[in-house]
């Protein structure tokens, strides 16, 4: 009955240790993520720390009797696979719409939080910690520069197509207007759509960096009194 009761419990505080110590670093990636409305959120993150601490640690002692029957073996091989793992649950965080790409640093906690993982499950608590402090950092302080430094990066650039009708007497001050509002026009063009009521409907594509380009564009030229029919979308080459 001892025998079956230690096998239902760990009493090896140390390795008791690296499953908590996994847990509480794989959380302080998640919690940033979590944050930040990604898909892999905080219990994601937790439970990929955790599945790579436990097969590490099954393969440092789940195999020490194969080991000794078969030194051949390598039970390492156990853990190595962990990468493979992680390259299919990446690989469902990263979308592409067109030329946008997005998920991609979503997946890439991913990897590093099982290279957190593994590195609990090895008993290497201090290459751990590190580690997972360096990526917060990283995900924070690099996402707080691209957006206050760098806000016209070519990476967050989305192209937006414009259209709306407006009255013959107020197109030229109406494209002054859009000239200063979007100085990035990659086509402006304009076609008479009713002659008797004078009216033109205006089509223009645009870049921008806004994080949410289609609602601000709207709301901007809604906001116009002398143009009509406004329709913004972004447009996936």
């Amino acid at each position: 009955m001892s025998d079956i009761l230690s096998y239902l419990f760990i009493n090896d505080a140390n390795i008791l240790m690296r499953i908590i110590f996994a847990i509480i670093l794989g959380s302080i990636i998640g919690l940033e993520r979590e944050l930040t409305n990604k898909a892999a959120g905080l219990r994601t993150q937790i439970l990929v720390c955790l599945g790579s601490c436990l097969f590490t640690i099954l393969s440092i002692y789940g195999f020490s009797t194969a080991v000794t029957l078969y030194p051949i073996g390598d039970p390492s091989r156990v853990a190595a696979q962990i990468i493979t793992g992680i390259g299919f649950i990446g690989a469902g965080t990263v979308l592409r719409q067109g030329l946008t790409v997005t998920g991609l640093t979503t997946a890439s906690t991913l990897w590093i939080v099982a290279a957190i993982g593994m590195a609990c499950g090895c008993g290497k608590f201090s290459l751990a910690f590190v580690s997972t402090i360096l990526a917060v950092a990283v995900l924070v302080l690099i996402r707080t520069f691209e957006v206050k430094i760098m806000p016209r990066n070519l990476k967050h650039l989305r192209k937006i197509k414009i259209s709306f009708v407006c009255k013959y007497d107020d197109y030229e001050e109406i494209y002054k207007k859009l000239n200063e509002m979007f100085p990035d026009v990659l086509d402006y063009n304009h076609k008479t759509v009713d002659e008797e009521a004078d009216k033109l409907k205006v089509n223009a594509k645009i870049f921008s960096s806004e994080k949410n380009p289609v609602l601000q564009i709207y709301k901007q030229l809604d906001n116009m009194n002398n143009i009509q029919s406004v329709s913004v979308k972004e447009i996936f080459d």
